[in-house]
């Protein structure tokens, strides 16, 4: 069973709308054990990284995400969901993150054109080749959001321009993140969508 990890981070009705969409039968859960037996994990997010960070350590699901992951299940973070992948955060304060790929989650710098929240749809530049990029150069996809994942380039799959090069997915082993929603970006996004459930056996 696939599940999306709960802990009141905003768009996980549309995310269980998408997978619904194709076909995916997932659950809606802050149960540790059935996140430790799941095929794969969603964590969605929208809001602060601080405020995630405190309510996944208040639910106790910290050690679990961690335990699931180290045991090889597929993790993918979506917006919010990818940023707290980074070792810690400087959103209202410097907060320690899920740590699964080594980096600092930063504020976008802002411009008189390229004003702060990034929002709306970007194109995709291609990277490096990983189990969800194909077919994703020069589509476009829809973005919310006001900080952005600082890592090395060899966890960068897919960037986007806006003001800088913003890292729009990384990964590292099975960790994977989209800083864009692709549960609201269209069939591009139910796409990448359908790779992550190909890569958790369903």
């Amino acid at each position: 069973m696939l599940i999306v990890i709960d802990y009141d981070a905003g768009n996980t009705a549309n995310v269980l709308r998408a997978l619904d969409k194709i076909g995916v039968q997932a659950q809606l859960s802050a149960d540790p054990q059935k996140i430790l037996s799941a095929s794969g994990l969603i964590l969605p997010g929208v809001g602060a990284y601080p405020t995630a960070m405190a309510e996944l350590e208040k639910r106790g699901l910290v050690t679990a995400i961690k335990e699931a992951v180290a045991n090889g299940i597929p993790l993918l973070g979506i917006c919010l969901g990818m940023q707290v992948l980074t070792e810690s955060g400087l959103e209202h304060q410097e907060t320690k993150g899920l740590g699964f790929i080594p980096g600092v989650c930063r504020q976008i710098p802002a411009s008189k054109d390229k004003p702060v929240p990034h929002m709306g749809w970007n194109d995709l530049k291609v990277k490096q080749e990983s189990a969800l990029t194909e077919g994703l150069e020069g589509q476009s996809v829809y973005f919310v959001h006001s900080y952005y994942t600082d890592v090395p380039a060899d966890y960068i799959d897919v960037t986007a321009d806006y003001s800088i090069e913003v890292p729009a997915m990384i990964h590292k082993d099975n960790v994977y993140g989209a800083q864009f929603h692709p549960e609201k970006s269209g069939d591009i996004g139910l796409g990448i969508i359908k790779k992550f459930v190909q890569l958790c056996g369903k």
